[in-house]
């Protein structure tokens, strides 16, 4: 069987997971992940929306694997599709041992952000 490879496309977010993100054990928190996902999938949409976005939902959340700490973990965002204010946002976060050369999936998820305007009003997204 192939390695899975992760997505032939920009990561959008890479950082090191740190103690203060793990419990007791030296796993990540599964908080902690879904923050990156949300940061990473909210700089698409503010890119694909030109402006201020909301993060609407969060559907479909998997997590394939543990992340211990020194971890490097990226995240990939793929935009799916755009309705008159919203966008769907496939994420996926990898992590790769920092002394390592192997990459695996840990998360996917689907994101959905809404385009706002400067009140907090949904307002279409650009074309």
């Amino acid at each position: 069987m192939l390695p899975e490879l992760p997505p032939g496309i920009m990561p959008m977010i890479r950082t090191i997971a740190m103690p203060a993100d793990a419990n007791a054990s030296g796993d990540i928190f599964g908080g902690w992940l879904m923050s990156q996902m949300d940061l990473a999938a909210g700089n698409l949409a503010q890119r694909a929306a030109r402006g201020r976005c909301a993060t609407v939902a969060v559907e479909a959340m998997s997590f394939l694997r543990p992340v211990k700490v020194g971890d490097e973990v990226t995240v990939y965002c793929q935009l799916l599709s755009t309705g008159r204010s919203s966008m769907n946002i496939s994420v996926e976060a990898w992590r790769r041992d920092r002394a390592g050369e192997n990459d695996e999936r840990v998360t996917k998820a689907m994101f959905k952000f809404v385009a706002i305007d400067s009140e907090g009003r949904p307002r279409p997204v650009p074309g």
